[in-house]
């Protein structure tokens, strides 16, 4: 019986309905019951309050009379008022039933409650009195107090909840006869509810069955938006999707775990015929194709413009040499290596060839400069090498007698290993930099007082090439942090250059100020400039403008490289400005000492 969703929904329903109106009707009597007693309760405790105000003030022990009649005035209020003497017999001296007076209040009234008040308590007690119809009552007890506060009677007070408990039993009806209509409702709506959902679900099931039994042209007849329509639309949806896909899964999935392999460089494959199957974004941007216009294109449309080598007539025959790799030289000068294989079915037929592309233009840029820089080592190493040995050897052999020739030739010999040792030093101070091994000081450095001393150290170098050094300091000290040592050879490196390619009589200017929360420190000269083709390359090692000239002037091409370098280890930057026949400008701009900076040292 159970087994079906609908009475399943619909009992559910009625038990939820059931339980909450159970809860909330015995909550409901409950609290009705509840107000109401504490109501009766309140107005027992105010009238016995009043009887007890009223008869302290005469003295009823003796005036019995007009005690009753102070009594009487309350036969209204819909309570029974006993005044009970303090005698051996309990006498009651006054009550709201006349008939009552002067009987015993034990043999009428409940004796527990008479005797607690006696002793100084106030009693409460509900009743239910044994008969044909049993009446419930509220019994409450008082102390009556004289002047001298002494218990001299006791009021006894007793109200007939008849009235209260007669309402509480029409509203049970009226709770249960609510309930019923309430579950009838419930089992009607519950009906049609589970009804709207579990006929869409059985026209599911039916059409699955079918499915299951091979036929794929079912149709579920969408009949709302909701939840039960949407799987209606996904159950045809799916149906329709089978039908063309379940050929293609088996084929595909090889296919389609081999592209997701190579998904971190470009990836292409292309069927047998050329045709193309699939190339992600990233192939896309390296062969330069949109991907509307790739669609209509085949193999060698894509690979043989920009390389020869890869065309589709190569990948007949023998299988066994259709993996490899070629370098597609691009038109913007990029190069690419297209790696290459076949892939196959599962009947391990071929498919296709799947390319994977790696742009190798920053390597192969990488490669040059190795290259280059090893030449030029070589190169800078093997010029003073061969005139320290060819001097060695002129010497060895006798063939300079004369001493002036010979302190000549050890001049030589001298300046071309204090050559080779620069050009090593240099080196050395390169690579420590290059695997973070230079260790800088950290402290505070006076940049108007390291600059003066700078210049002063040249001093002797610009007058003997009779140069006018103009230099205007800050007003105020201006600080950095670093190490002293390495921004002093930062500035001589500078400050050297513009020297040696300014002619005589020229003008060499050195200006330091703070901007914002840098310092700014500029040399410019009216030197010879460097041309705009050699800019770019200006820091590059071993790069020189005029390799003749810088030889001889005892430069390695590795100075500014060092000098920038420095720069950026200690957070500052290194900006050259200049123009051929017209000077050079340089700028070096420092990170300001903050206060809380402490000396220590670094790695870099």
């Amino acid at each position: 019986m159970f087994k079906s969703i609908r009475i399943k929904m619909i009992t559910i329903y009625f038990l939820l309905i059931f339980i909450a109106m159970v809860i909330v009707g015995v909550f409901i009597i409950q609290q009705f019951e509840s107000y109401h007693l504490g109501v009766e309760r309140n107005n027992i405790m105010q009238v016995s309050n009043s009887v007890s105000a009223t008869l302290q003030n005469m003295d009823w022990e003796e005036q019995q009379d007009e005690a009753q009649e102070t009594i009487g005035l309350y036969e209204r209020v819909g309570m029974e008022i006993y005044i009970v003497e303090k005698d051996s017999n309990f006498k009651i001296v006054a009550s709201t039933n006349p008939a009552h007076r002067n009987k015993n209040a034990t043999h009428i009234l409940e004796p527990e409650l008479i005797l607690g008040a006696f002793n100084g308590e106030e009693m409460e007690k509900d009743m239910v009195s044994s008969g044909q119809q049993s009446v419930r009552s509220k019994n409450m007890a008082f102390p009556l107090y004289d002047e001298a506060s002494r218990i001299s009677g006791v009021i006894y007070v007793r109200r007939d909840l008849g009235d209260i408990y007669q309402t509480l039993y029409q509203s049970r009806i009226i709770l249960v006869q609510s309930t019923v209509v309430a579950l009838m409702v419930t089992i009607v709506l519950g009906y049609f509810i589970a009804a709207s959902i579990t006929g869409p679900i059985r026209d599911v099931t039916s059409k699955a069955s079918q499915m299951a039994s091979g036929d794929f042209n079912q149709v579920v007849e969408v009949k709302s938006n909701d939840e039960i329509g949407q799987l209606a639309s996904m159950f045809n949806y799916l149906t329709a999707r089978l039908k063309t896909s379940l050929q293609e899964i088996s084929n595909e999935k090889q296919k389609l775990d081999a592209i997701l392999t190579y998904m971190a460089d470009g990836v292409v494959a292309t069927s047998m015929e050329g045709n193309l199957v699939h190339i992600n974004p990233r192939a896309l941007s390296m062969l330069s194709l949109d991907r509307k216009q790739s669609q209509q294109m085949v193999f060698d449309e894509i690979f043989h413009a920009s390389s020869p080598a890869l065309c589709l007539k190569d990948f007949q025959g023998d299988p066994s040499g259709w993996s490899g790799s070629e370098i597609l030289a691009m038109r913007d000068g990029r190069k690419i290596r297209a790696s290459y294989a076949p892939y196959r079915n599962e009947k391990e037929e071929m498919e296709g060839l799947i390319f994977l592309l790696q742009d190798i233009t920053e390597h192969e840029k990488l490669e040059t400069i190795r290259k280059e820089f090893v030449a030029n080592v070589s190169h800078e190493l093997k010029t003073p090498l061969t005139t320290i040995k060819s001097y060695t050897e002129t010497m060895l052999e006798g063939g300079v007698d004369d001493p002036e020739m010979q302190q000549q030739f050890l001049s030589v010999i001298d300046s071309e290993a204090d050559r080779m040792a620069r050009l090593v030093r240099d080196l050395l101070q390169l690579s420590n930099m290059d695997f973070r091994q230079t260790q800088w000081e950290q402290g505070p450095i006076n940049l108007p007082e390291l600059t003066r001393k700078t210049l002063t150290t040249m001093e002797h170098t610009v007058k003997s090439k009779n140069l006018q050094l103009v230099y205007q300091p800050p007003e105020e000290i201006i600080l950095t942090n670093g190490d002293e040592d390495a921004i002093e050879q930062v500035i001589l490196n500078i400050l050297s250059n513009a020297i040696k390619y300014t002619p005589e009589e020229g003008e060499i200017r050195v200006y330091l100020q703070k901007e914002n929360e840098s310092a700014a420190l500029t040399i410019q000269d009216n030197g010879i400039g460097i041309p705009s083709q050699d800019l770019p390359r200006v820091f590059e090692r071993f790069y020189r403008v005029d390799k003749a000239r810088s030889r001889e002037q005892g430069g390695t091409g590795l100075g500014l490289s060092i000098a920038q370098q420095i720069m950026e280890a200690h957070g500052g930057t290194l900006h050259l400005y200049s123009r051929e026949d017209k000077g050079t400008r340089v700028i070096m701009r420092f990170p300001l000492r903050e206060k809380e900076t402490e000396t220590g040292v670094i790695l870099s």
